[in-house]
């Protein structure tokens, strides 16, 4: 009998969609009163991300700003219109960690109705700013079901100083018994008893090429299990501007081989196949 081919693991590959002044890396050096008089990018950008994706054929999950949506809802058309997802990234990039229960249900709601009223497409999709949900946001989970997502990739299974909940399981859980809601970390890799990034960001940038691909290899391999992937757009923009005042480990995070991540994510789109967060979720869920 000829062989049988099992088709490759689709991963998920996912833009959270922010300009570069609103990042968490500045957000003690760049007051949000003085964002509307910062040189808007994410627009330029977006639609290079989208032709990037054109390239090389994928479909992917765009976790935008609410405020970017509102500023900016003919990119959020062009988004819908190429076929791929669109999701929330909450209002304007607060962490969630620094809110209570009922400002982060306004905060979603607010994020919800300019994502949707911008795009024309049901929004069942979450992404905390700076990963930020973790042990300290016990109501965070029960807020979202509340509201009706399907999926959260929130989490970032890992120690670092601006966020992570290394106790959280490293692939997809359910983290409420009378509820559907799955949660799907970003990916991780497990060496020497340590876990890792190993999802994209600033990691990708910096790190070897051959870190992120043994990373997802191991991930679809050894574990079978998809990958979590995502990047910004303002990270194939080597031409922003430089914030000057902002601390070194800061400017070392946020500019660091910005020139080199377009190359690079043009190679990871060809070597590995990839889906829309919300249809690798909906896979993932059927397994638990």
């Amino acid at each position: 009998m000829p062989d049988v081919q099992t088709p490759p693991l689709r991963n998920a590959m996912s833009v959270d969609v922010e300009d570069w002044f609103h990042v968490g890396a500045f957000e003690k050096v760049i007051n949000r009163a003085d964002w509307g008089r910062c040189e808007d990018r994410v627009a330029r950008n977006g639609d290079a991300v989208l032709a990037l994706f054109d390239r090389a054929g994928v479909k992917a999950t765009f976790f935008t700003l609410g405020c970017v949506a509102a500023q900016h809802p003919a990119l959020i058309r062009r988004i819908v219109a190429a076929g791929h997802e669109i999701a929330s990234h909450g209002w304007d990039h607060k962490r969630v960690f620094t809110l209570t229960p009922d400002q982060f249900r306004d905060d979603l709601a607010q994020a919800r109705a300019a994502i949707e009223d911008a795009g024309g497409a049901h929004v069942t999709g979450y992404r905390a700013p700076s990963f930020s949900i973790d042990a300290r946001t016990p109501w965070a989970h029960p807020v979202l079901a509340e509201a009706g997502y399907a999926y959260s990739s929130s989490v970032a299974p890992v120690r670092h100083d601006h966020y992570g909940w290394p106790e959280s399981p490293r692939h997809v859980w359910r983290p409420l018994a009378d509820s559907a809601l799955i949660e799907l970390p970003v990916t991780t890799a497990r060496i020497g008893g340590r876990t890792l990034a190993a999802g994209g960001g600033g990691f990708f940038r910096m790190l070897p090429y051959g870190f992120t691909r043994w990373a997802i290899d191991r991930a679809n391999g050894t574990e079978g299990r998809p990958a979590v992937f995502y990047f910004h757009p303002w990270e194939i923009d080597p031409a922003q501007p430089r914030v000057t005042h902002a601390p070194l480990r800061s400017k070392l995070r946020h500019y660091s081989r910005l020139s080199a991540m377009e190359g690079k994510l043009e190679r990871l789109l060809t070597e590995f196949a990839w889906d829309r967060t919300d249809s690798v979720a909906a896979r993932q869920a059927a397994t638990l």
